[in-house]
């Protein structure tokens, strides 16, 4: 027993798991079924949950408590395993004793991405983009995150993640990774090293320059499925500012540096048998995987989602947002298009990008949005109340911003100049003056 609920079995399983999911399930339908279908942000600024209250505060300071049990200390989680190890007895038909902490926070996420998925689903079914992308995150958090990798285990297989990959997923390209899948009998281990590269080398610039990033970040990767259902509520804390912006950009591309440092290190060790760098390889991994791996993208990543919004991890530390990132901003036919004439600059478009962008400033001068950190979750367009932007793939990557026609030299000058996000060169406090003062001009004149 654990508590009060039976531990070990699929009573207590149902009665820990399942009634919660399912009640959690029905809420969602009821609150928003009877209301009709458009934008619903009333009162967030007003909640105490939503709007960094004191129970904002008491979710943030659980869900990172969590997390912390998690990835640092598991102990207190052994009661929990238990209940979920019917389920991992069937998934991976090991014994139920093997249940570990990991597959339970599997599990876990797996739900909150199910049950809120459907929150989403109902509270944007106005949207027909909102709706099939929340369809798609979660169909590849349930089978290609969970269900796919622990049914591998039951033929006796390597658990195998296929919505990962290299820089995310990090050691999926370390040498010691590599090796044991390669001498995995059969063939299998083979076959997920080169998806891997494939996915990583060949199948992300290609996406990317067709779709933008939002294929990977807002479609598929958990990470991002996570931000979008349980994180909805909470996407209008992020940080517009100027210095928020500056923070980033140093810290996401730091992130991709490390990264590739770090696999760079260890492959050169490995070939030479240890002899350039010794123990200082096996240090930088660690040192990744803990302070990046564990502490940023996951304790501070998601437990911050109420007091710093939902895409701290995404937005500031993800290796893979960053490489995409590049992509998107000089290689990609992706654009945020906007009709600046219908603009009324209420705001809402700035206030729920959950990356921080302040797309009014764009939408007021008219200016297509091509921003590395943009994840093209599309939430800025649903819930534009006069339809003033529109997600777009253009015929090419060539006339979506001034020099684009030449995009590794765009790359280099804007290295140069500090500014590979994108980002609006007017500041946009600058621009929503001029803009107020030009209605009120507007006014006096009729």
């Amino acid at each position: 027993m654990v508590g009060w609920v039976p531990a070990g079995s699929w009573t207590g399983f149902i009665l820990a798991f399942g009634f919660p999911a399912i009640g959690g399930t029905g809420y969602f339908y009821l609150a928003y079924k009877d209301g009709a279908p458009g934008i619903k942000n009333n009162a967030n600024y007003f909640k105490s949950i939503t709007a960094r209250g004191s129970l904002g505060w008491i979710a943030g300071i659980f869900m990172t408590g969590f997390y912390i049990l998690v990835y640092i200390s598991p102990a207190p989680l052994a009661g929990a395993v238990e209940i979920v190890a019917p389920l991992y007895a069937l998934l991976t038909g090991g014994a139920a004793a093997d249940t570990s902490h990991w597959f339970l926070y599997g599990f876990i996420y797996t739900i909150a991405i199910l049950v809120f998925g459907v929150r989403m689903i109902m509270r944007y079914r106005h949207n027909r983009y909102q709706q099939i992308r929340t369809v798609s995150v979660m169909f590849f958090q349930l089978g290609f995150a969970f269900i796919i990798p622990n049914i591998l285990k039951l033929f006796q297989q390597p658990e195998f993640y296929f919505s990962y990959f290299w820089p995310l997923k990090y050691d999926y390209l370390f040498p010691g990774t590599v090796s044991d899948m390669v001498a995995n009998p059969g063939g299998l281990g083979m076959f997920f090293i080169l998806w891997g590269a494939i996915m990583t080398f060949v199948a992300t610039p290609i996406l990317t320059y067709k779709f933008g990033k939002r294929w990977y970040c807002s479609w598929v990767c958990g990470c991002g499925g996570l931000a979008e259902t349980l994180g909805d509520p909470f996407r209008q804390l992020s940080d517009k500012s100027m210095k928020a912006w500056k923070i980033e950009r140093w810290m996401v591309h730091g992130v991709l540096v490390f990264i590739t440092f770090t696999t760079l290190v260890l492959w050169a060790n490995s070939a030479t048998g240890g002899q350039i760098f010794g123990g200082f390889s096996g240090g930088l991994s660690y040192a990744y995987g803990f302070f990046i791996g564990a502490i940023f993208s996951g304790v501070v990543g998601v437990g911050f989602y109420p007091i710093m919004g939902t895409r701290v991890w995404c937005r500031f530390g993800c290796p893979m947002a960053a490489i995409l990132g590049i992509f998107q901003r000089f290689f990609s036919k992706f654009r945020i298009t906007t009709n600046g004439g219908q603009c009324m600059s209420c705001g809402n478009c700035s206030t729920y990008c959950e990356m921080g962008i302040d797309v009014r400033a764009y939408a007021q001068k008219g200016e297509n949005i091509i921003r590395a950190s943009c994840v093209g979750c599309g939430i800025c367009a649903a819930v534009c109340p006069r339809g003033v932007l529109k997600l777009e793939n253009g015929a090419t990557f060539a006339d979506r911003y001034r020099g684009s026609e030449n995009p590794f030299g765009a790359l280099i000058e804007a290295v140069k100049r500090d500014n590979t996000s994108g980002i609006v060169e007017m500041p946009t406090r600058a621009s929503a003056v001029k803009f107020v003062r030009g209605m009120k001009d507007m006014r006096v004149r009729s």
